[in-house]
């Protein structure tokens, strides 16, 4: 069974939780959430550059702290373009929103559509993350149009992806349990007289006799 990103029980909340928050305030302040969002990424590129500075000199005789320095100017330059240039940055944010919202979406589709061999799933369990999916396609047919207008549709979409993601987590857990029932880890029968699942224990030992014996 397809279990991308649910096997473990809590990955799918915790991407619910994050999608429902970011896509609240980007329907909350749709003028402002996408310049905020660019500069929440260009802080953790910045962070990110100075935390990397400061584990190489701590850890600079075992090496790698000229990598480490270069990785520093690497996010540290990047997260001053991304002060420097907000509004420009935000039109490929858009594009990366739709691209990830089009794959999420199709990867929702297609662990449902697994899912649904072994729980119930009605036809509004799809309708969700298709939804998800058309905003992606929607937010990269015009990425660079009004950018308040983008981000509306954008914090729809990923509101949408995260109450779809949070159902989908649920009947996914209980897909999971249902697959384990239904076919069980190799091994479980060792100890009660089974091996690779086959049941010996109505096998009896062969009797040989030497040849002759029968003649003496």
């Amino acid at each position: 069974m397809i279990t991308f990103g649910f096997k473990n029980r809590y990955s799918g909340v915790v991407r619910a939780a994050v999608a429902i928050l970011i896509g609240f305030i980007m329907v909350l302040k749709p003028e402002t959430s996408l310049i905020f969002l660019v500069k929440v990424i260009a802080a953790i590129m910045i962070a990110s550059g100075a935390v990397s500075l400061v584990y190489g000199v701590l850890n600079r005789r075992n090496g790698g702290l000229g990598l480490l320095i270069f990785n520093t100017v690497v996010d540290i330059l990047i997260g001053i373009l991304l002060f420097s240039f907000p509004d420009e940055v935000a039109s490929f944010v858009i594009i990366l929103i739709g691209i990830i919202l089009v794959v999420f979406g199709l990867f929702q589709i297609v662990t449902m559509a697994s899912a649904s061999r072994f729980v119930p799933l009605g036809f509004w369990t799809f309708v969700l993350p298709v939804i998800c999916t058309a905003g992606g396609a929607l937010l990269l047919v015009n990425p660079f149009g009004a950018a308040s207008t983008l981000t509306l549709v954008a914090g729809i979409a990923i509101l949408v992806y995260g109450i779809s993601e949070l159902f989908a987590s649920w009947k996914m857990a209980k897909a999971i349990h249902e697959y384990e029932i239904k076919f069980p880890s190799s091994g479980s029968g060792s100890g009660s007289g089974t091996k690779s699942g086959i049941d010996y224990s109505g096998a009896k030992d062969a009797e040989f006799e030497k040849a002759g014996e029968d003649n003496q």
